[in-house]
């Protein structure tokens, strides 16, 4: 009777383990027409199309790559954001300041998990001047291909 459970339990994590990697796969690509420059890990990159993947294993560390002009990349760290239910489509989330726009979070379709990118310096220090001025960011939000 152990055995059973202990088999059962196993299976049960290895299969959980399974589903929660599948979100945003090292080999999965999310493509997007960005029509405005945007700040990622303090670098500013010109819009244009990119192409958003996991740069290891590990779902944490994401690249964003322009896709005519492959030098437009960025590195950067991000952490889950759960969400209610599964996002149908896949889309890109800014903030905007302004006419200054950050990547803020990438929601892969079909995953209950988004991908939350960690507010560079520039980005805090705009949200706590927003803060003083009792305005908030602007979310705009971006449809993927």
């Amino acid at each position: 009777m152990r055995k059973l459970v202990s088999v059962v339990v196993i299976g049960s994590v290895l299969i959980l383990a399974a589903v929660a990697a599948q979100a945003q796969l090292p080999g999965e690509v999310i493509r997007a027409s960005i029509p405005f420059d945007f700040e990622v890990h303090g670098r500013v990159l010109p819009a244009g199309r990119y192409e958003i993947s996991r740069i290891s294993d590990e779902p944490m560390g994401l690249m964003i790559r322009n896709i005519d002009h492959m030098r437009n990349e960025a590195l950067f760290e991000t952490e889950p954001v759960y969400e209610n239910s599964r996002s149908s489509k896949s889309e890109i989330v800014f903030k905007r300041y302004g006419d200054t726009y950050f990547l803020s979070e990438v929601e892969s379709a079909g995953e209950q998990t988004a991908r939350e990118v960690y507010p560079s310096k520039a980005e805090r220090h705009l949200l706590s001047e927003s803060a003083k001025n009792h305005v908030q960011p602007q979310t705009v939000t971006v449809a993927c291909d």
